[in-house]
């Protein structure tokens, strides 16, 4: 089962104030949630236009010292009217505001021209005509190993740094990385056309097969040409499992995964109030609808076959999520049980593959499972490599103190020539810390969920743009920021509308932090290709979170 579980501190979502100080998971859209959550209707925006120079005014504080791999003590409030504050050095703000411009100039055009309908017929049917060929990764530059500005070595074997930047090349296109990959979920992200995601620089989408069974079903999206198809995105797609949306079932903890848990490990653990809709065994996992309530099954098979139909260019292999709460010896077994699945999602692919050589060729991903061990992460990665996978998802809930250590124990055990995702992170130093230890692609609803509930992301932190303060604040969200919302409205209307709990609120709230995480993993490929990832990781992290800002 492999999911999207972003880890960042649990807060209100209505004030995006903390309500604890643990490290927790949050993941997609969960079964409950999703199936209750009614239809939005999006609202239209051009493309964004060039971006603007970084700030470069008044000195930092000296007393504060850059972290990595460490969060500053939580406070409550982070003030977006410092965006001056900070003094970036100049040789850095200067590379970092041409990637910025190069991003832009990328997100304007769409990464490409939009294709005609003739265009993209023709581009399938050649990628048919490769089969298998159509897929593959490009490797162009790797981080250096030994240490870095700060004289620490790299958390892999040796002191090794997996980090590095390539081209993922599929039938709708090639993914360029590090990349952001933004979640839409059934098939839309809410509030936010594609055309909109699109001008807003991203070079792909995720959907969720679990939901895109429920509604509207494999078969229809299969007759409609595909996932791409469908919902009009001109470029890759990917498809997750729906594996957390059946553990929400089953455990009922929706956003949270990983917590504090200790003295708490539990392998028949349930979430407070609710009641276990979902059972594990050897075969596969029996849940209730959450729509239907009717008795339903998902197995390694089923999952390959849903996602066959639905057609995405890169799907993930069916495996067990655990929790952090479960015990040392159900992880254990889950592994192992993980792995018999893998085995068979391959088998039921190659099948289906072969099936349905009149489509272009879908990759598929393992994904690796082990919690916190490392002994179980590097069994789990070297079984899960074994396979005919095309490429890694590193899944399960990851605990945000050894994120980066749990990334390179993977790393470590797969080959260099196949594409990592890594699933449901967005907290920018998780970000960090999964790059310099080999991830090259990210999901996570975070930024559009907290956007659609008034969490603005900055260069300078989050804050919450429905606090009284800026009910009359005519700045942008974000000084500087090139994304169309930031061009074109206030803080004060975005207050507003949200506080209206118009559409149009969430849709320039999510254009926004949507745009910041692409921008971001857009500076990051190319301070890798240039040479100045460190100092830009340093940078980042220590401005973002002086203010003891979450995400």
């Amino acid at each position: 089962m492999s999911e999207h579980d972003e880890i960042f501190t649990t807060e209100d979502p209505a004030t995006a104030e903390p309500l604890a100080t643990a490290a927790t998971a949050t993941t997609g859209e969960p079964a409950e949630a999703a199936a209750s959550a009614a239809p939005a209707t999006p609202t239209a925006a051009p493309t964004p236009t060039a971006a603007s120079p970084a700030p470069t005014s008044n000195p930092a504080d000296p007393a504060f010292q850059p972290h990595y791999g460490k969060r500053k003590k939580e406070i409550q409030h982070v003030d977006p009217d410092d965006e001056g504050a900070w003094a970036t050095p100049p040789a850095l703000a200067e590379k970092i505001s041409e990637s910025d411009a190069r991003s832009a100039a990328l997100a304007h055009s769409g990464w490409h021209a939009i294709k005609t309908r003739e265009e993209q017929a023709d581009q399938l049917s050649h990628a048919i005509a490769q089969g298998r060929d159509a897929f593959g990764f490009e490797l162009k530059t790797e981080l250096p190993n030994g240490t870095d500005n700060n004289g620490k070595q790299g958390l892999g074997q040796g002191g090794r740094r997996h980090g590095r930047t390539g081209v993922i090349h599929t039938p709708h296109g090639d993914i360029h990385t590090p990349a952001f990959v933004p979640v839409a979920t059934q098939a839309t992200m809410k509030g936010v056309l594609p055309e909109q995601i699109r001008g807003l620089g991203a070079q792909c989408m995720l959907s969720n097969a679990f939901h895109l069974n429920e509604r509207p079903g494999p078969e229809l999206i299969d007759k409609a040409g595909g996932l791409a198809a469908f919902e009009n995105w001109d470029g890759p797609t990917y498809t997750d499992s729906g594996g957390f949306q059946v553990l929400s079932l089953g455990a009922g903890f929706k956003k949270t995964l990983a917590m504090d848990v200790t003295g708490l490990k539990d392998d028949d653990v349930i979430a407070e109030g609710k009641t276990r809709h979902a059972f594990v065994d050897e075969d596969g996992v029996t849940f209730h609808s959450p729509l239907s309530g009717k008795k339903e099954r998902f197995s390694a098979e089923i999952s390959m076959q849903i996602q066959h139909q639905l057609g995405a260019d890169i799907m993930f292999a069916f495996d067990e999520l655990t929790t952090l709460m479960n015990t040392r010896r159900y992880q254990e077994a889950s592994v192992e049980r993980t792995f018999r699945w893998a085995k068979r999602c391959v088998a039921e692919h190659h099948k289906l593959t072969q099936e349905r050589s009149d489509k272009p060729y879908q990759a598929l991903f393992g994904v690796v499972q082990g919690a916190n061990y490392e002994d179980l992460r590097r069994r789990a990665a070297s079984q899960i490599a074994s396979l005919d996978f095309d490429g890694f998802g590193l899944g399960g809930a990851f605990e945000k103190r050894i994120m980066g250590e749990i990334c390179a124990w993977i790393c470590d055990e797969l080959p260099e020539n196949k594409p990592r995702h890594v699933l449901g992170i967005a907290a920018v130093d998780d970000i960090f810390a999964a790059v310099e230890n080999g991830g090259d692609t990210f999901d996570c609803v975070a930024p559009a969920r907290v956007g659609r509930n008034g969490a603005i992301y900055t260069h300078d932190g989050r804050y919450n743009v429905l606090r009284a303060r800026f009910t009359d604040d005519f700045r942008p969200l974000e000084v500087g920021c090139d994304c169309y919302t930031c061009q074109h409205y206030s803080r004060a209307y975005v207050h507003h509308v949200l506080k209206c709990k118009e559409m149009t609120g969430s849709t320039l709230a999510t254009i926004h932090n949507e745009r910041f995480f692409v921008r971001l993993l857009d500076e990051i490929r190319d301070s890798i290709d240039g040479g100045w990832f460190y100092e830009l990781r340093d940078e980042t992290l220590a401005r973002f979170y002086r203010n003891g800002s979450k995400g």
